[in-house]
């Protein structure tokens, strides 16, 4: 599957009846809740994942490169996980239980060496018919190419998937193309796997891996990087009953570049932070230092001309995605935030202006879940 150029099961519950010694007596125990979801690792891998929370077990596996194992974690004061993972691969996580998790992963990718960024789902019931006939935002993240796109996907009613995203990166001198543009493809052609819960695309000679839910989440594991679509919203502006603070986890490259073969250099880390909304469309992300990562008051893709309009070709304005845009010491920086439910998804691409060949640039990306209150 390519998107532009380049290319977290409901909770199960149940009561055990069982017959107690002779007569009509009836004692009942509790099974264990485990949360079940389907996953996707920014590094382009597949996992399924099981959380235990009376035994504080995390189970994964990683459909892709073959990593599998179990984990344990004990809960921090901020609700965080830390996790204690026999092969070092997992490191903490934030779980809105039965909803969705986000994960630290440090052995990620083909050679199970990348930290990556795992966003993961509650693995419900699905079909190709549940995204069929839907409309989502979507932001791509990835490790390569300026690691992020953003734009909208169409799905019709006989699996035909058409897509209009903006990638950053394509418009520096080092993208050097537009940094609009389109794709068509079919995924009529996916199988639904036995559990019910994702389908399989073949993609080469590759796997994109299909999941989300049936309330407006259409997640898609390839292997350039997760793709992320979340249902449109019915207007424009910003709706402020999105306010409050989400817990996150970020990937981040520094001083990144491209080169020969699409192989991008930098410094990679992961790291938690907090996503700070107002009812006014302020947005604060900081990480777990305190440093402020960006800061802006939100803007409607729909309303922003490099996007959507007269100096724009975005095919959809997106109604729900978000945007805005600082400079600071000759460098720009554009921030993207789509919101849906609990969740708030963002990113962030910085390069030097005017646009320099061959210069670095930076972007972070992450997904926060939204905090008690």
């Amino acid at each position: 599957m390519r998107i532009g150029r380049i290319l977290v099961i409901s909770t199960l519950a149940a009561l055990c009846s069982c017959g107690g010694g002779s007569g009509n007596s009836v004692t009942s125990q509790a099974v264990p809740t485990v949360n079940q979801y389907n996953g996707t690792a920014s590094v382009g891998d597949f996992l399924t994942i099981g959380v235990n929370a009376s035994t504080h077990t995390i189970t994964y596996s990683n459909m892709t490169n073959g990593e599998q194992g179990t984990a344990s974690y004990t809960v921090n004061a901020n609700g965080s996980y830390q996790i204690s993972d026999p092969s070092g691969n997992l490191i903490s996580a934030y779980e809105i239980p039965g909803y969705a998790m986000v994960i630290q992963a440090a052995n990620a990718g083909p050679n199970r060496d990348a930290s990556a960024l795992i966003t993961a789902v509650d693995a419900g019931q699905i079909t190709l018919g549940t995204f069929e006939g839907q409309s989502y935002n979507y932001m791509q993240f990835r490790t390569a190419a300026g690691g992020l796109e953003i734009g909208t996907i169409a799905i019709d009613q006989a699996g035909e998937l058409s897509s209009s995203g903006y990638n950053p990166w394509m418009a520096t001198n080092n993208g050097g193309q537009s940094p609009i543009s389109g794709s068509q493809f079919s995924l009529a052609a996916a199988t639904l796997d036995s559990s019910g819960t994702y389908l399989t695309l073949a993609d080469q000679a590759s796997s994109d891996y299909i999941f989300g839910t049936s309330n407006g989440r259409f997640l898609v594991d390839t292997p350039n990087g997760a793709i992320f679509g979340l249902a449109k919203a019915a207007a424009k502006d910003f709706d402020p009953s999105v306010a409050g603070s989400y817990q996150a986890i970020y990937y981040a490259k520094n001083g990144a570049s491209t080169g020969a073969g699409n192989i991008e250099s930098g410094t990679p880390t992961l790291g938690s932070a907090t996503v700070a909304v107002s009812s006014g469309g302020d947005v604060t992300i900081t990480d777990a230092n305190g440093s402020t990562l960006a800061s802006g008051t939100l803007t409607a893709v729909a309303d922003t001309s490099y996007l959507y309009g007269t100096a724009g070709e975005l095919a959809d304005p997106c109604y729900g995605l978000f945007t805005f845009r600082s400079n600071s010491g000759g460098v720009q920086q554009d921030v993207f935030v789509t919101f849906l439910g609990k969740s708030a998804v963002f990113s962030s691409f910085s390069a030097a202006q005017p646009s320099v060949a061959g210069e670095t640039y930076d972007y972070f990306y992450g997904v926060g879940l939204a905090q008690a209150p």
